[in-house]
């Protein structure tokens, strides 16, 4: 190897654009080299503007986090709003994702339980596994709904933890913001004062959303609807909407003609306000029994369009629009 020393001292600013001033380096030989530490500084730059690597499992939690950690944080979430997240595959590109990410922030109550674990895996990346300060489940921070009393395969895909569809309650956010802010500042000690700021003001803003939705919904209190699946079992509670029949028959299998004969007979003697499904569920079956019974459908988004930077507020907003769309 050969030996060499600087003959000169150098220093850098680091400002909005960043300014290097770059030695000479002279080795034993009375060669200049002045590359080799150029490429040095600009490895110890990056180090100094390193991100922490959020891998979401869903884009509401990719949303949050942006909420949370700002520029502190690269974000990639491995769905989008128009993917079922309970039917994911471990593709190479999700698995790449996973073993550089340091921290992973899912749902949990079994939503990616086809998936998830398969992935981990793979990923080899021991910062995220099971029960590690990088792996977050947003479902242990709330009250989970449907938690059955017993569970066999008959039931369909049926959750043993509950209801795991818990951002559609938008209380529920706040309840793992305050979670996710700790977590991250466990494992970005540096940044803590950062993230819990950022945290207070999320949570003010927040707290005067959920009141104005909830004035502006008041009027749904009460009303009886008509799910295809029990996707919205959170926001229907936090609402007070409800629910006269679920167009599956049990959890993830698709309403046989039968099955929706059955229903629109258990309805013929009542007012459905509307009939909700997942805007990536199939409507055909909604759209049969709206014209069974003339009540409207409604395909509400799933979660946030986060690819094309959709906030969590805007989410919500849109969500709210279309049920007070129906008169």
């Amino acid at each position: 190897m050969t030996s060499f020393s600087c003959s000169t001292h150098f220093r850098w600013a680091l400002t909005a654009h960043i300014s290097i001033k770059v030695p000479t380096i002279k080795f034993y030989n009375g060669k200049t080299h002045r590359g080799i530490l150029f490429v040095l500084l600009l490895l110890a730059v990056a180090d100094v503007h390193a991100s922490i690597n959020v891998f979401a499992c869903e884009p509401e939690w990719a949303a949050l986090a942006e909420e949370i950690g700002g520029d502190k944080l690269t974000i990639y979430s491995a769905t989008t709003s128009m993917q079922d997240p309970h039917h994911i595959q471990a593709r190479p590109s999700l698995i790449a994702k996973a073993r550089r990410a340091d921290l992973l922030v899912c749902s949990g109550a079994e939503l990616e339980t086809g998936w998830l674990p398969l992935l981990l895996r793979k990923a080899g990346n021991a910062k995220i596994q099971t029960n590690q300060p990088g792996n977050f489940v947003a479902a242990d921070y709330v009250k989970k709904h449907d938690v059955p009393r017993k569970l066999d395969r008959s039931m369909g895909d049926v959750h043993a933890e509950g209801n795991p569809h818990i951002h559609t309650n938008p209380e529920n956010i706040l309840l793992v913001a305050a979670a996710l802010q700790e977590r991250l500042s466990e494992i970005d000690a540096d940044n803590e004062r950062y993230y819990l700021t950022r945290y207070q003001a999320f949570e003010k803003r927040w707290k005067q959303l959920v009141a104005q939705w909830k004035e502006k919904t008041a009027l749904l209190q009460g009303a009886n609807i008509v799910t295809h699946h029990n996707y919205w079992t959170y926001l229907n509670r936090w609402l007070g909407l409800h629910v006269l029949a679920t167009l599956e028959p049990i959890p993830g299998v698709s309403p046989s003609s039968s099955h929706l004969a059955r229903i629109k007979k258990q309805l013929s003697q009542q007012e459905i306000k509307m009939i909700i499904h997942v805007s990536y569920v199939s409507d055909r079956a909604s759209q049969w029994l709206a014209e069974q019974t003339g009540a409207p459908v409604i395909a509400l988004p799933a979660t946030v369009d986060y690819q094309r930077g959709q906030t969590l507020s805007q989410w919500y907003d849109e969500v709210i629009r279309q049920l007070l769309s129906v008169k």
